[in-house]
């Protein structure tokens, strides 16, 4: 990888990623972008900085062709909670962002990575350490999109030779910015208001399990799937990486640790407790141990010490 382009880079963990490869790869190397430009915001600030719609397929193409990009990281896309309050915007930005980006890669030969979520899966999925090929009947916006977005990743590949690769991304807890939109986002409000309020309101009921991943984690994952050797890809796209599965209730024990007066209770959101159980309780990671040597480095205690600290630090 020499230059780099990264949709939807203000997101979550599109900050993070970009920051970690400019470290990586140089400032120069690495394109930001995204759909608006935010005045003083460290992306834009510490380089290569675009503007860019991805549902412009002309904009797309330009951007790419005049940074000679040989690398795409499209990570623009609506999250699952929101994609389910307006699906038919869902559709048009997870899908048309990703044929247009496809396409880019398609028409100037680069290598190709997109992110697809446990939201592919569905309630008829074996529930329990799901397999990475196994049933996938999404009930949800967001689950469409993202099988839809694995098949078309395989398309391009068997059709066209695109470089294409992608992780099956659990829910991803981060101290960078609060987050928005997705299901699992919880698990990140729950710190803030450990430190802010010291008791939170959980919008997911006890007992309701779903995979995590620390961001530091899932950032790595993206870079060695990425350097990894093509030729022992048997999967290429969709693999399951998860480090580790919870309960509200775990998680607050887990933080009580730290903050003993922490409180949780609960008001369930009927929608997002929907899509949650939907989702497997736990997945098997096997596939990206063997064949490109994934291995998560922060557990449950050690996430939850590091996000505390993170978070005093900015001040929380």
């Amino acid at each position: 990888m020499k230059k780099i382009l990264v949709t939807g880079s203000l997101g979550q963990i599109g900050t993070e990623l970009v920051v970690k490869m400019r470290d990586i790869y140089g400032a120069d190397n690495i394109i930001a972008s995204n759909r608006s430009r935010k005045s003083g915001h460290e992306l834009v600030e510490s380089g290569i900085f675009e503007e860019l719609d991805v549902t412009d397929d002309k904009r797309f193409f330009e951007v790419a062709k005049k940074h000679n990009i040989d690398t795409i990281i499209h990570m623009a896309a609506l999250l699952s909670a929101t994609a389910e309050n307006n699906p038919l915007m869902a559709w048009n930005i997870n899908m048309g962002g990703l044929i247009n980006a496809l396409e880019v890669a398609r028409e100037l030969n680069c290598k190709f990575f997109t992110p697809s979520s446990i939201g592919a899966f569905g309630p008829s999925t074996p529930k329990d350490n799901t397999p990475q090929d196994t049933i996938q009947r999404p009930t949800t916006m967001y689950g469409v999109n993202k099988v839809s977005g694995e098949l078309l990743c395989d398309y391009y590949f068997h059709k066209f030779g695109v470089d294409t690769r992608g992780l099956r991304f659990p829910g991803l807890i981060s101290y960078a910015q609060e987050p928005g939109g997705g299901t699992t986002d919880y698990a990140v409000y729950i710190f803030y208001e450990a430190l802010r309020n010291k008791k939170y309101t959980s919008y997911i009921g006890a007992g309701t399990y779903m995979d995590m991943m620390y961001m530091p984690d899932a950032v790595n994952s993206i870079i060695d799937l990425m350097e990894a050797d093509p030729a022992k890809l048997k999967h290429r796209n969709a693999f399951n990486v998860t480090a580790m599965s919870f309960d509200p209730e775990e998680l607050a024990a887990e933080i009580k640790k730290h903050i003993p007066e922490f409180t949780i209770d609960y008001k369930v959101d009927p929608m997002r407790q929907a899509i949650a159980n939907s989702w497997p309780n736990s997945i098997d990671p096997t596939a990206a141990i063997e064949e490109w040597g994934f291995n998560a480095q922060y557990d449950l205690a050690k996430m939850t010490a590091d996000m505390l600290s993170k978070l005093k630090e900015k001040g929380i």
